[in-house]
């Protein structure tokens, strides 16, 4: 097992209820848990552009825990591997104690540089780059979001270093001074677009954006949960009109919500990046009552909106007009199961945590 060292650049998943798991989750509490193994722990929900491709997004995978000889890493694992093929898009769920997180990431990023070519990219979600996207995000008290900022750009000078032509832009509190969000980010990089102009891109390192790679976003936030709500409909304009109604930036919506309506496997996906926000939740309970899932960072509160209450609230304006949901998914885990599987995997000594996951919740 090889050690953690610096560089010198300084699927949705069901419901966890196998009783081998559920014990560490109902036990955990993110800032509250205080195993050697558990301290100082870094996730990052790493979205490549390729999801059809099985094998290769396990190569990316694989190349986060293991070393070019084939040694695994200590202190890493990877919970899950996410793929949607209608998107053309995978996001590979990363957790390393903070001192091996650079290594691992930028590992998992040249490999997927190496093998997905984004100039031939096809996909029904938007993207920019053959890497898109790199969050950090801490799990606990014990890592700061300056910590995982730090990271951030560390990732992002190794990458730019290490594959000639590739090329990035912060944000979250990696992008200093200002601190923007990634859904300005995106906004302002024109990642919304079906055509973006990457011409027109002005990236915070690296080159101009080459076709080959594109262009990805590296930074660091508070955890971010990712949960879709597909309703039974083609109308992408009924679609945007629920996906408004939800969002943050909407007098109503629910806080940290932001949201694409996409066209998704002769449906409609209500996408939600569901953030984390600072201070205690007003509302303890949403739609059916569920409480709001707090933790802490930095002695700082964090809320975030149950998957329940997105749903809930979906159901509700689609049922207005008349459409039914058809199911709801979370790509990934909520910060709590992130931490708490995070703690199992490594104090196993498990590397590819995502196949032990598949085994026991799939």
């Amino acid at each position: 097992m090889q050690a953690c060292t610096r560089q010198p650049w300084a699927n949705r998943h069901a419901e966890i209820d196998h009783p081998y798991l559920q014990p560490w989750i109902a036990n955990t509490q993110l800032g509250m848990a205080h195993s050697s193994m558990g301290r100082r722990l870094v996730a990052c929900l790493l979205n490549v552009s390729e999801a059809r491709r099985k094998n290769l997004v396990e190569t990316v995978a694989k190349a986060a825990i293991f070393d070019g000889d084939g040694r695994r890493r200590e202190g890493t694992t990877v919970l899950n591997i996410f793929n949607d093929d209608d998107y053309n898009r995978s996001v590979i769920t990363i957790v390393a104690r903070i001192e091996c997180i650079t290594e691992a990431v930028l590992s998992a990023c040249e490999k997927a540089c190496g093998l997905i070519d984004m100039s031939a990219h096809e996909g029904g979600h938007p993207a920019m780059g053959s890497v898109d996207l790199v969050p950090l995000y801490p799990l606990g008290e014990e890592v700061e979001l300056e910590d995982c900022a730090k990271e951030a750009k560390a990732v992002a000078s190794g990458l730019t270093k290490q594959v000639s032509g590739t090329s990035a832009f912060f944000f979250g509190v990696a992008d200093s001074p200002q601190h923007r969000g990634l859904a300005q980010r995106r906004k302002e990089l024109g990642w919304f677009r079906k055509n973006p102009d990457k011409e027109a891109v002005r990236p915070d390192v690296g080159p101009l954006p080459q076709k080959r790679y594109g262009l990805t976003g590296i930074g660091a936030s508070p955890y971010v949960t990712n949960c879709n709500i597909t309703i039974d409909t083609q109308d992408l304009v009924l679609g945007r009109s629920v996906a408004k109604a939800i969002r943050e930036s909407t007098p109503g919506g629910l806080p940290g919500v932001q949201v694409l309506a996409l066209s998704h496997k002769g449906a409609v996906e209500i996408a939600c990046n569901v953030e984390s926000v600072m201070g205690k939740p007003l509302n303890q309970d949403g739609e059916g009552g569920e409480p709001w899932p707090t933790f802490s960072i930095g002695g700082q509160p964090y809320h975030h909106v149950p998957a329940s209450v997105i749903a809930a609230r979906v159901a509700k304006l689609a049922g207005q007009q008349g459409v039914a949901t058809k199911g709801t998914a979370l790509v990934g885990f909520t910060p709590h199961e992130c931490r708490a599987l995070a703690e199992k995997a490594l104090s196993l000594g498990i590397g590819e945590f995502w196949k032990e996951q598949r085994r026991i919740n799939m």
